[in-house]
């Protein structure tokens, strides 16, 4: 094998000026036939490392950049941090849930005046007000949006959140309130509020307008689906038209505690939308925004505070919704109807989803979804002699099975 000896010795900046503009790296190459030898530059003393290179070897291939199938492009982080957050107002606040639901959920929507630009799937974080019993801030708690890019408004100036108010009781017998989901539900139109991020880029959606996306979710692991949804089904875009299909399960305790649900025109729904109507009628008396907010609950009014069935109504090739009620009800074995339970009616359409290459799964909720959906899995996969777990680790490095649970 023919071999040379080739060695990289940096000149001085002025030497290399003449060819190389000041802003690249400049460098120069020479050949000696030694292996180190000292060199005199302008009176310096360089020292020379030299090394052997073969010739004829092919060189080595070039690690080509990992191209994203996600809406990548133009994503925003950690813009804004926990000691100089972005001071938004609540502009709207108002409660989800049916009165005898287990647990109360608030949609809020926050201004953002453009200030804090997000993607569909990316979260943001809320620093509640006051200190902890320590005397320091609140830690930040982060929430995903659930809005898309363009907000509930459509004018990109607002981002909005689905929180759960937490509230337990410990072993000792005392009640326990979560310090951010309380601050968040009780919060007051025009009240201020700080945020922090954007952050994430897990959930972010697929760029792919033609692609299956599959949605597993449970309580507000609603929220980055419902940014999801309202992008593919509310909005028009020069750029972006979704023509795939959209297939979501969402489990929930009751059927009072669905969230932007698709049921007709029960009393218990005419109700719920009457009650955020006026809600928000009210709210504009302390809003510096009201008919914009006026319009949003309009149109929330119009739609009978069903947003998955207008979806439906407007797109019935490209949008599939299954609920899992476990409270009320039960599969054909009498288990209670989670939302493993439920898919698992659908096991063979759902895998042969999961063998194409424009399937993507993303799962927000409780951390226990994963494990029920694998057992599905395991044995359709096993049938074809695949380990479904590794083909789940596979989906994963392609961006195809993407998890925010917690």
């Amino acid at each position: 094998m023919a071999a040379v000896t080739a060695a990289a010795v940096s000149l001085r900046a002025a030497t290399a000026a003449t060819s190389t503009p000041s802003s690249a790296p400049q460098h120069s190459h020479c050949s000696f036939p030694c292996a180190a030898r000292t060199t005199a530059v302008s009176r310096r003393s360089l020292s020379v490392r030299a090394q052997a290179v073969s010739t004829d070897a092919a060189a080595a291939p070039v690690k080509e950049k990992k191209v994203s199938k996600k809406q990548e492009e133009g994503v925003v982080t950690n813009k804004f941090r926990p000691k100089e957050p972005y001071v938004g107002k609540c502009l709207l606040n108002t409660k989800i849930t049916a009165d005898d639901a287990p647990g109360e959920t608030w949609h809020m929507v926050f201004s953002t005046e453009g200030e804090v630009p997000y993607k569909e799937g990316q979260s943001i974080g809320v620093v509640a007000d006051g200190e902890d019993k320590n005397g320091k801030p609140h830690k930040l708690r982060l929430y995903s949006i659930a809005s898309s890019a363009l907000g509930d408004f459509g004018d990109a100036k607002t981002v909005s959140l689905c929180v759960k108010r937490l509230v337990y009781t410990n072993d000792a017998g005392e009640v326990v309130k979560g310090v951010c989901s309380n601050f968040l539900c009780d919060l007051k139109p025009g009240a201020d509020v700080n945020i922090t991020g954007p952050v994430g880029k897990e959930m972010l959606m697929p760029k792919d307008p033609n692609a299956t996306i599959i949605m597993l979710a449970t309580g507000t692991g609603i929220a980055p689906f419902r940014s999801f949804l309202w992008k593919m089904f509310f909005e028009k875009y020069e750029d972006y038209k979704f023509n795939g299909l959209a297939w979501l399960f969402l489990g929930v305790p009751t059927s009072s505690s669905l969230l932007y649900p698709e049921v007709g025109t029960s009393i218990a729904s005419l109700v719920a939308s009457m009650r955020f109507f006026f809600q928000v009628l009210l709210q504009c008396v302390s809003c510096d925004r009201h008919l914009t907010v006026i319009l949003f609950g309009c149109t929330v009014f119009a739609n009978g505070h069903q947003e998955f069935g207008k979806m439906k109504a407007k797109a019935p090739d490209n949008f599939r919704v299954d609920y899992a009620i476990s409270r009320e009800e039960t599969n054909a074995a009498g288990e209670k109807m989670y939302i493993q339970t439920r898919m698992a009616e659908y096991k063979d359409e759902l895998w042969e989803l999961l063998k194409k290459d424009n399937t993507y799964v993303y799962m927000c909720g409780l951390k226990g979804m994963e494990k029920g959906i694998d057992e599905i899995m395991l044995p359709l996969a096993a049938k074809e002699g695949i380990d479904w777990i590794e083909y789940r680790k596979q989906l994963k490095k392609s961006e195809q099975w993407n998890v925010e649970v917690y």
